[in-house]
């Protein structure tokens, strides 16, 4: 018998709307109701998907029908909300980054893990079929030893985008290009790579009047001995897609929004032609709201299957807070001119 699990949605801004067409998605899966600061937003959200608008986070938490609560928050909010999600005994999907300081995220991996609650954090390429290929090949020992890898996010965002909200392009609540929209990729080279330990990055702000950067470069060495770059911009006009290439002593596999459009093996030779070419530039490089569901809805269904075995999800608290150390110590290269070590 199959059973359906309720979710709500706390904050109904741009990406709220992508969680809610997840759900919809899943056959396993309602959006039983939705809460925001703004009341207005949220009754209009709610009338549109069919179900009810919360006047208070309290109020959602208290529902018994909602199993699941999605937090859509400005960024460093994440574990303010979730932490009290997880102390009502709700699962957690935490938008991407995690939050923006590690004690935060400690904060709220502590928290979920005290309650026994099963935390996800949005990194839905991980669920793209180049990614999910190009993982299988790294398992399976297709590319030999991995020695390079570089990820790229060469998107283009408005000055209007930043003044559409008074919490965008600032340090408490948001990031600059790397803690927003270079996150993603930042995940996707460590899930590739292993463990970074030690970053040296620069950071600027070339396009926009914000207080963080919209630019940013970092080399990254790995513990494996292996090494990678990181290149992430909202200055790059029109949009491009994002990239991530892995290198290692018997091939090299290149993804452009989460299709494979080149790999090289050596132990393949018919491999070393490009494949299909890539889509044009996703709609996201240059719109926020322009983001696929399906990966989406995959994460979600990865973090019900998880709930209902007992395993954990494929996409965890430690691998968010391990994304995000990275992207700090970037910041804090960035900073202080200086090489960053990595690791608790």
């Amino acid at each position: 018998m199959l059973v359906t699990r309720g979710f709500g949605i706390v904050g109904t801004g741009v990406i709220a709307a992508i969680h809610a067409d997840a759900i919809a998605m899943l056959p396993d899966a309602r959006l039983v109701a939705v809460t925001d600061v703004e009341a207005g937003p949220a009754a209009a959200f709610a009338a549109a998907r069919g179900c009810s608008a919360e006047p208070d986070l309290a109020a959602l938490l208290a529902r018994r029908d909602v199993e699941v609560v999605c937090v859509c928050v400005p960024s460093g909010l994440h574990a303010q909300i979730a932490v009290q999600a997880a102390k009502a005994g709700k699962h957690l999907v935490v938008e991407k980054p995690i939050d923006v300081s590690l004690d935060a995220a400690d904060r709220l991996i502590g928290a979920a893990g005290a309650a026994g609650v099963v935390l996800t954090v949005i990194s839905q390429h991980r669920f793209d079929p180049g990614l999910v290929e190009l993982k299988r090949l790294l398992d399976d020992g297709a590319l030999g030893r991995v020695v390079l890898g570089e990820a790229g996010t060469k998107w283009y965002r408005t000055q209007g985008y930043y003044d559409s909200a008074a919490w965008r392009g600032t340090y408490a609540m948001d990031g600059g290009s790397l803690m927003n929209q270079g996150v993603h990729y930042v995940d996707l080279l460590r899930w590739c790579m292993g463990p970074a330990a030690e970053v040296s990055a620069v950071c600027s702000t070339q396009a926009h009047q914000i207080e963080v950067e919209d630019t940013a470069l970092a080399v990254v060495r790995f513990a494996s001995g292996a090494v990678g770059t990181i290149l992430s911009s909202t200055a790059a006009f029109p949009g491009f897609p994002q990239r991530l290439e892995i290198t290692g002593t018997a091939g090299t596999v290149t993804v452009e929004d989460g299709r494979i459009v080149r790999r090289a093996l050596a132990a393949d030779p018919a491999s070393e032609t490009p494949e299909s070419p890539a889509a044009p530039a996703a709609a996201a490089a240059a719109d926020p709201a322009a983001v696929d569901v399906a990966s989406h809805a995959a994460q979600l269904a990865d973090l019900l299957g998880a709930v209902d075995t007992g395993r954990e999800p494929a996409v965890t608290g430690e691998s968010g807070r391990a994304a995000l150390e990275i992207v700090l110590a970037v910041y804090e290269s960035s900073r202080t001119g200086r090489p960053v070590s990595l690791g608790r």
